[in-house]
């Protein structure tokens, strides 16, 4: 996908959570490090274009609530878990990342989302899901659906870290894409 592909399916992901969620009034998005933090802040930057509200936005590192947190080596990139001013008791959260592949990121954020607070929904929002899940879960908004073949990831490109907005297949196999 190509930047206007990308803004293009975040903004039917932006009409799909309102209608699901009856309205923005109450939802809260919480981007997941470190590229769904990026989809977060277009999501929200079109959600309050079209709603004319103030969308509360917050950051979820899962680092420490992953399950595979001693295999990830010894100096893990650790990011900032930050909540809205708002509380979010009651309030219908948006977990918001990348890519979905085996749900575990997913798990996690909702793992931490719980030591928070209590809120009254949470739903899953992802720009690729690309199949593969090792967990029972599945993401409610999605942007694509894409079919990822044996030995290739997906990748999505953001300004902020990479330059450009872009979502590519790579190979696993260094050098080649």
């Amino acid at each position: 996908m190509k930047e206007k592909e990308i803004r293009q399916a975040i903004s039917e992901m932006a009409v799909t959570l309102i209608e699901s969620n009856e309205g923005a009034e109450d939802l809260i998005l919480m981007g997941v490090h470190r590229r769904g933090v990026q989809v977060a802040h277009l999501l929200k930057k079109e959600i309050e274009a079209t709603q004319g509200i103030e969308v509360p936005l917050g950051t979820l590192d899962i680092t420490f609530y992953r399950d595979d947190f001693f295999t990830i080596g010894p100096k893990p990139i650790v990011g900032q878990t930050s909540l809205p001013e708002v509380s979010i008791e009651g309030k219908k959260l948006v977990i918001v990342d990348d890519v979905i592949f085996t749900g575990r990121t997913a798990r996690a954020g909702l793992n931490e989302l719980m030591d928070w607070g209590r809120p009254a929904k949470i739903s899953l929002c992802v720009l690729i899901d690309r199949g593969g899940r090792e967990v029972p879960i599945q993401a409610d908004t999605v942007g694509r659906q894409v079919e990822v073949p044996t030995g290739y990831t997906v990748s999505v490109m953001v300004p902020e870290l990479d330059g450009r907005w872009a979502v590519e297949l790579a190979s696993l196999k260094e050098g080649t894409s």
